[in-house]
């Protein structure tokens, strides 16, 4: 007789098995669907446009508070993207140790806060303040929120879905555009301590969406791959089945997830060599969506405007144009980039962008342009816009979520948004003496030559993630196949 201890006895047994075995037994656990999980989530999103973009309108009325000189609003309006720098960093490991969930609720209680402090500041330097916790909460949320929604939504649907949190930014910022408008004025409403008029109630208003941010997430679930991660698969099976709706579905998942090696999740793993295509690829897609021109023309565009004709009113135009051209633009991108791809997207777009930059740049050829030049600058700019924002703004967020092996996926996503942030900075610095060497004409034809670059970068770096689950990225990504997906 064989001994009775051959390897043709000894059975392992499967953990998913076991878990799904006794769900079996427990009624469905109920889910919210999964694109109203994506959108509560994507309230992050809208935080950050309001709070980034609402410092333009209440600059105008905060001297009549305290006095504010010109380096004062600088410090102001620069201290929410420092305060995002350290938050974006903050979050990754945290996310990582701690759970998406948790740090979410925590960037909301930033929000909450640091919106009132905005409204209450008395000086300079508590306003300044105020504004670093809130790019506290804007850098945690351009980190984690893209996470959380990539780990929860099925492949088919995930793009989209995480888009949700790019359109809630531009609708933040159109939001901030429109509010600043209705309370813009001397006459003040603000019945508390600090008299000063509407600046105030600008700030306050950021608590509103915070609050429900902050209430809605104690309603949503954990992500099951950072469970999973942490070897909770009871918690981790149960949110799959509840928002796959099936116990095959879910079980199927999870055993995809752990056939992931079970790496150490240290950031010498985030720089080693099999991930760092990875890592070229999300922090290149972020440094291309700020250095390719879009906040230049955003903040150059009641010039432009103004010089094409369209008179005193070009400011409050421009700001309401290109809001709603963003806005546009994002809708666009959210409908075609789970049909097309994100990369097929970008390489699609960017070609016209560059176009509408040349027109652009064309059209004030030999001074401000007259005639038909005006309608040709505004046409440029409005396709330059819908053309990058609907591309590669779309895909920041979607690429970094994607592309990142589970175990340091948190670290990943925070180089990703700590590139982001750091090319906004370099942008907002330089733009200004880009803008004085060549001139408006060749500022954009000079912006006009970086798109055709970020579309020679995507060609031969970022791969397709179209309807690949997140573990056959990581896959590919392991076997030295991340560029070929095509």
């Amino acid at each position: 007789m064989p001994p009775s201890g051959t390897d043709r006895d000894i059975h392992v047994p499967d953990p998913v098995d076991a878990v799904a075995r006794d769900a079996e037994t427990r009624p469905h656990p109920r889910s919210l669907p999964v694109p109203l999980i994506a959108a509560v989530a994507a309230l992050g999103g809208l935080l950050f446009g309001y709070d980034t973009g609402i410092i333009s309108a209440a600059l105008l009325f905060i001297d009549k508070s305290f006095p504010i000189g010109t380096g004062a609003k600088q410090l102001v309006t620069s201290a929410i993207v420092a305060g995002a720098l350290v938050g974006c960093l903050a979050a990754g490991p945290a996310s990582d140790k701690l759970g998406r969930r948790p740090v979410i609720i925590l960037s909301a209680l930033l929000f909450a806060l640091g919106s009132i402090a905005s409204a209450w500041a008395g000086s300079v330097p508590s306003l300044t303040g105020a504004r670093l916790l809130l790019g506290l909460a804007v850098g945690a949320v351009s980190q984690i929120i893209p996470v959380y929604i990539a780990e929860l939504a099925p492949p088919a649907r995930r793009g989209g879905m995480v888009v949700l949190f790019q359109l809630a930014i531009v609708g933040g910022i159109l939001l901030s555009t429109v509010i600043g408008w209705w309370l813009g004025g001397d006459a003040g409403v603000w019945p508390f301590p600090y008299p000063g008029g509407n600046w105030r109630l600008m700030f306050l208003l950021g608590v509103l969406p915070a609050a429900i941010l902050f209430a809605g997430m104690f309603l949503l679930p954990e992500s099951p791959r950072f469970l999973a991660l942490r070897g909770d698969l009871p918690r981790a099976f149960s949110i799959l089945r509840g928002v796959r709706g099936s116990i095959a579905e879910a079980a199927e998942e999870l055993r995809s997830i752990l056939a992931q090696p079970r790496e150490d999740g240290s950031w010498r793993l985030l720089f080693s060599r099999p991930v760092r295509p990875a890592l070229l690829a999300g922090t290149g897609v972020a440094m291309f969506s700020q250095i390719t021109g879009t906040n230049a023309t955003i903040y150059y565009a009641p010039t432009i405007l103004a010089s094409a004709g369209f008179g005193a009113g070009a400011a409050l135009q421009t700001q309401l144009l290109i809001g709603v051209t963003i806005v546009l633009a994002t809708i666009i991108g959210l409908m075609v980039v789970d049909r097309w791809g994100r990369r097929t997207l970008m390489l699609r777009f960017l070609p016209v962008a560059a176009l509408g930059l040349a027109l652009l740049g064309a059209s004030f050829l030999g001074g401000n342009p007259a005639g038909a030049g005006r309608y040709a600058a505004v046409a440029g700019l409005v396709g330059y816009e819908i053309f990058n924002v609907g591309s590669i703004s779309v895909a920041i967020w979607l690429v970094g979520a994607e592309v990142f092996p589970l175990a340091i996926r948190g670290k990943g996503m925070s180089m990703v948004a700590l590139s982001h942030w750091g090319f906004d900075l370099v942008v907002s610095l330089f733009t200004l003496s880009v803008v004085q060497a060549l001139g408006t004409s060749g500022a954009f034809f000079l912006f006009a030559v970086i798109n055709v670059l970020a579309w020679l970068f995507v060609f031969r770096l970022v791969p397709e993630t179209k309807g690949r689950s997140l573990e056959q990225i990581e896959q590919s990504l392991q076997a030295g196949q991340f560029t070929a997906m095509r």
